[in-house]
């Protein structure tokens, strides 16, 4: 589990934290299939705007916003408004979402100042991958050299 995504966790309401992010998985499969919202998940409640977050970047598809425990000076979040739970759950007919998600990290990195200097993209897959908030998000990590291999 990532420091980065705990805090994400962590920093929702009071008390709620780990448990949402460790129980939202089986109900999001539901949602996810039908390509709507799951209750339960954090990121789909930003998304709906009723958990605050830092946004850098929204609109119809994608939306962006600054992790709360970053990891490196610029650490942004990148999540589909559609909930998926990773990328996992992700088919060919996702391609153009895709192709918008890295379109926006690039133009992300870009007006981050980041880009010229180099950057890292990850998504995390599953709980023993570190994901612990289910719902399909790229993290955008720069401003800083990042080693190799993480974790």
């Amino acid at each position: 589990m990532s420091a980065a995504e705990s805090g994400q966790a962590a920093g929702e309401a009071a008390g709620a934290g780990e448990a949402a992010a460790a129980g939202e998985a089986a109900a999001a499969g539901e949602a996810a299939a039908a390509g709507e919202a799951a209750a339960d998940c954090l990121f789909c409640r930003i998304a709906a705007g009723s958990v605050r977050a830092t946004i850098v970047h929204d609109d119809d598809r994608v939306m962006a916003f600054r992790d709360i425990a970053p990891r490196a000076p610029t650490h942004l979040l990148i999540i589909p408004r559609r909930h998926i739970d990773s990328a996992l759950e992700l088919t060919e007919a996702d391609g153009p979402l895709l192709g918008h998600l890295f379109a926006v990290a690039a133009d992300l990195a870009r007006s981050e100042g980041i880009a010229a200097g180099g950057y890292r993209l990850v998504t995390n897959i599953g709980d023993r991958g570190g994901q612990t908030v289910h719902h399909l998000h790229l993290h955008l990590l720069g401003g800083r050299s990042l080693g190799w291999p993480p974790g």
